[in-house]
């Protein structure tokens, strides 16, 4: 039989048999590496463990370990809970389970709403064909082929009807067959912990026209102990839910007069103020100028952006004097109308614009979730004219920028790079140098990046931040977006040392994102127990009786003339109780003041964790508090 060179991820070369698979690779390479294989990488293509090898190719064997091996075990758990349902709920009608982030989901057509009690069946269901140890066997279809075997299911035939002529593939278990593309783990005896988490409505195809489905969402893990983990880290992440530690502090709210609008109360404007004083001092010391553009802007400025003929459906719009206006969705297009108010030289550039922009995007009720998603929000928007000299550069002061700010608030960060997609704008010469400035300003700042081939924005290549929270949650916040279309589209240009026009290399990027889902990473990264800096509460006086709450205004006073937030608990409850209250709210300092202190002039200390430092002189402890504040110390 013939023979095939595989080559292994650290550029070892193994020999197979022509038609051996990549699962028989993994049993001759190790055991441990064979009982952990859930899929293989051939020549760059995800593809089942049982899939046969019959060229050279390169190979690499995915596990949990792997993102890609991550995504397959996800997708056959999906598959699973699909099994299970059709078990216990035979007239369940099938729509699609991907994999997402963490886990899985399954939407299902069902005459009545699943219960709790319902996903307690399902998963003992699961558990039983886990213990089947069922194949997942791959059948290649015709059209026919396919509807034949999913004749009972209308939604699938719908999207077998919308695939044309190419391939079908279908995955059968046994008595259960699902419409997939695939790859899948070698068998349901590998999925071997998982927990159906909640349940949620959706529409088919995310439109809301269509049916409302029941959507089960879970996850998996190849181990209990990885389940375990997963299952504290929720339990972890529900108390610090910046919905009710929103609620719980007084931060902001929501209500049906706006569903989607956040509401900011008094407490969350010293928050959000202190954020922005930040973000502008730290703007301004690196040459950034403020501007601010209309919430409001007609549809030619929307039609020569490309946003009313491509995102129409996500903005809100309205006519004023008989014409067409949208609310702005974005501050791009309002950003180029200010760059082109004047004539630009090269000498001025890198010029660097920002702005707070009010935008409003018209999202589904369904993916409402707090401040992490809402309908109307404050991008920290930036955008950089420059030359193409200067990419690399600029790319690079942006980077470090945004080190700067999210170390500030204890945040570290990982980096992607996405480049080219199929579909795009510009010329190769101009793709090769945006991504290679990118490229270059990275491997200058010299923290490693994934590359994502081909994952760019259709108008040029992007990098983006994933900060990394207390419990180890990502969160893409910022993004450095570098744009060949809107220069063309809004005619941008500026005079060259040659006296010619030239077109302007540009670049969007924000740091903090949206300023609303910021906010709330930050309530939830310090589970509402903030830096002093931006402390709601900074400070609270407790007294022992009413008679020395005369000397307690007196050290308020000189606080509140420090610029230290300062408030008296007058409530005429005993100490002790003023100080678990003190410290729910997560006051970051209660100052005890009784005879001793009042004779001193002096404050006894203790923080909302109750630690206590003791009694201190009142104006060396507001000295303390201003040198804190002034470090932004964490």
């Amino acid at each position: 039989m013939a023979k095939i060179k595989l080559t292994l991820p650290d550029g070892s070369v193994r020999e197979a048999e022509s038609g051996s698979t990549p699962m028989d690779v993994a049993k001759a390479i190790g055991e441990r590496l064979a009982r952990d294989a859930l899929a293989a990488e051939v020549n760059g293509t995800v593809t089942d463990m049982t899939a046969p090898l019959t060229t050279d190719a390169r190979l690499r064997i995915l596990t949990f370990r792997d993102p890609e091996g991550k995504d397959v075990f996800r997708h056959s758990a999906s598959h699973l809970l699909a099994h299970a349902v059709k078990r216990v709920f035979p007239s369940a009608k099938l729509t699609i389970g991907p994999a997402v982030a963490d886990g899985f989901y399954y939407d299902f057509d069902v005459e009545t709403t699943f219960t709790q009690d319902d996903l307690a069946k399902i998963e003992e269901e699961m558990g039983k064909i886990v213990k089947e140890d069922l194949v997942f066997q791959r059948i290649d279809a015709t059209k026919e082929e396919a509807k034949a075997l999913q004749k009972h299911e209308p939604y699938k035939l719908e999207l077998i009807d919308d695939l044309g002529d190419e391939k079908i593939t279908l995955y059968k278990n046994k008595d259960f067959t699902d419409l997939c593309r695939g790859p899948h783990v070698p068998s349901t005896g590998r999925i071997r912990a998982f927990k159906l988490t909640k349940l949620a409505g959706a529409y088919w195809r995310g439109d809301a026209k269509n049916k409302q489905l029941q959507r089960i969402y879970g996850v998996a893990f190849p181990d209990k102990d990885g389940l375990k983990d997963y299952l504290h880290l929720l339990e972890e992440a529900e108390k610090r839910d910046h919905k009710k530690i929103g609620r719980e502090m007084d931060l902001f709210s929501f209500h049906d007069e706006g569903p989607g609008f956040p509401f900011i109360h008094p407490k969350g404007m010293v928050i959000w103020n202190e954020l922005l004083a930040f973000w502008r001092e730290i703007h301004e010391e690196d040459g950034y100028v403020e501007i601010k553009t209309p919430a409001i802007l007609n549809r030619g400025l929307w039609e020569t952006s490309g946003h009313w003929m491509n995102y129409r459906e996500n903005m809100y719009t309205t006519v004023i004097d008989g014409n067409d206006y949208a609310i702005k969705p974005m501050n791009c297009p309002g950003g180029m109308i200010v760059y082109k108010n004047a004539i630009h030289s090269y000498r001025e550039l890198p010029l660097k614009m920002g702005e707070i922009g009010h935008v409003h995007r018209h999202e589904l009720s369904g993916v409402l979730s707090g401040l992490f998603r809402v309908r109307a929000f404050h991008q920290d928007d930036a955008h950089i004219y420059m030359t193409e000299e200067q990419i690399k550069d600029q790319i690079f002061g942006v980077i470090t920028l945004a080190q700067k700010v999210y170390s500030t608030f204890g945040l570290d960060f990982h980096l992607e790079l996405s480049t080219r997609p199929q579909k795009s704008v510009g010329t190769d010469e101009q793709w090769e140098k945006a991504t290679k400035g990118l490229r270059d300003a990275l491997d200058a700042y010299g923290k490693e990046y994934k590359i994502n081939e081909g994952d760019g924005a259709f108008y040029g290549p992007k990098i983006d931040f994933h900060i990394k929270d207390a419990l180890g949650r990502t969160w893409q916040c910022g993004t450095i977006q570098l744009d060949m279309s809107q220069p063309e589209r809004f005619d941008l240009t500026y005079e060259g040392s040659d006296g010619k026009k030239h077109r302007p290399v540009m670049i969007h990027r924000v740091v903090y994102g949206s300023l609303e889902r910021f906010f709330g990473i930050l309530i939830e990264h310090f589970a509402g127990k903030f830096p002093l800096w931006i402390s709601p509460v900074q400070v609270k006086l407790l007294t022992v009786s009413d008679r020395f709450e005369p000397y307690a205004l007196k050290v308020l006073a000189k606080l509140k003339a420090a610029g230290i937030r300062a408030e008296i608990d007058r409530k005429s409850e005993s100490v002790s109780k003023k100080v678990r209250e003190g410290q729910m709210q997560k006051v970051n300092y209660l100052l005890v003041i009784g005879e001793k202190e009042e004779e001193n002039s002096t404050v006894n200390v203790r923080t909302r964790d109750n630690n206590v430092l003791g009694e201190k002189a009142v104006d060396a402890f507001i000295q303390e508090l201003l040198a804190e504040i002034r470090e932004r110390a964490l």
